[in-house]
């Protein structure tokens, strides 16, 4: 594969990849450095690429491993994770903005403890707005699976947010 076919197959893509990089490391920085990696891995075997018949699946499955290989690894489950504020707080006063602010901040702990294939499917879907298909394709579960993964956890996230706030009251 010459360079130019490489970046006419494989560039168009990178807008995807990130996100799936993103979404399932929560992490700008992370995310980069897959797709970096990635795109090199590509690269050096770009001769053996030709004879793949979906590019795009191929590529979406390299770096969905690597993603989950760097969260498998022990440096990062060291780091620590916090899930990033995604939406913005329209207030009409200090009050409101604090209940609102401690209320996500609550979610985020709930969710930081909900079991690793639940809270990767909640910050798929709910946090960086993934469909259903970009979901399955990612974690390589069945819609049934996602669907079900997704309802646990949110109705985890319901009770036990009901749970926190019936105590601070």
């Amino acid at each position: 594969m010459d360079d130019e076919s490489f970046k006419q197959k494989f560039l168009p893509l990178h807008p995807k990849l990130y996100r799936i990089a993103f979404a399932l490391t929560s992490n700008t920085q992370d995310a980069e450095d897959i797709l970096q990696e990635a795109y090199c891995k590509l690269w050096d075997k770009r001769k053996e690429l030709m004879s793949i018949e979906n590019h795009e699946a191929f590529c979406v499955t390299l770096v969905r491993n690597m993603c989950l290989d760097l969260l498998r690894s022990a440096a990062y489950k060291n780091k620590g994770e916090d899930i990033n504020e995604t939406t913005s707080i329209n207030c009409t006063s200090p009050e409101t903005e604090l209940i609102e602010q401690n209320s996500i901040e609550i979610i985020n702990k709930i969710i930081n403890k909900l079991p690793e294939n639940q809270r990767q499917i909640v910050r798929l879907r709910s946090i960086d707005n993934c469909s259903s298909e970009e979901v399955e394709q990612i974690t390589g579960l069945s819609a049934i699976n996602v669907r079900v993964l997704l309802s646990r956890a949110r109705k985890t996230i319901r009770e036990q947010f009901e749970k926190v706030m019936s105590y601070e009251q």
